[in-house]
This record gives structure tokens, C-alpha cells and sequence, in this order.
């Protein structure tokens, strides 16, 4: 009999859809308060997931997910990132 193993579930910020945590962009803000993507999602700190699409992410801009689950005002500089990633993630 083969083992049937759990994976793991989390809310994107964007759209509220539950997902598998692999299928999502894991974002954290770390002790120092620096902002950062997680692309391994096991940094320390506290993240926030978010679909690999710029809808989900106009989103979460829109009502503040990010802001809300980070517990932090989010600099403009993140969110720029953050779509250059997804861009860059969606072209391949």
C-alpha cells in the first residue's frame, strides 16, 4: 500500500482560493522587517501567499492583503518586484 501523504494548503492574499503550497508565491517579512519573495518557502519569517498571476496580485494590491497578512505598510518598491517576478514567472 502506498502512503498517501498531505500537502499542505494556503489562502492566496489575491484571490481567497485555498491551493497547494507548491503552487504558490511565497512572500515573507523577515525580523529585520525587510520585505522579501521566498522562492524555497522555508525562510524564517512571516509570509503571505499569492498566486503566480498579475490578477491575484492587482488584487491583493487592491484590498491590502499583503499589508494585512504582513502586519506592514508595503513600500511601492515591493509591489514592482513582485510583478516583475510574476511576469517572469508567466513567460515561462
Amino acid at each position: 500500500m502506498a502512503v498517501k501523504r498531505k500537502i499542505p494548503q494556503r489562502m492566496c492574499i489575491g484571490c481567497g482560493q485555498m491551493k497547494d503550497k507548491r503552487d504558490m508565491l511565497r512572500i515573507i517579512k523577515t525580523s529585520e522587517d525587510e520585505i522579501l519573495i521566498d522562492a524555497t518557502g522555508k525562510k524564517n519569517g512571516r509570509g503571505a501567499y499569492i498566486c503566480f498571476s498579475q490578477d491575484c496580485l492587482s488584487k491583493a494590491v487592491k484590498n491590502k492583503g499583503l499589508e494585512r497578512s504582513l502586519k506592514k505598510a508595503i513600500p511601492s518598491e515591493v509591489y514592482d518586484s513582485l510583478r516583475k517576478e510574476l511576469e517572469s514567472i508567466e513567460a515561462r
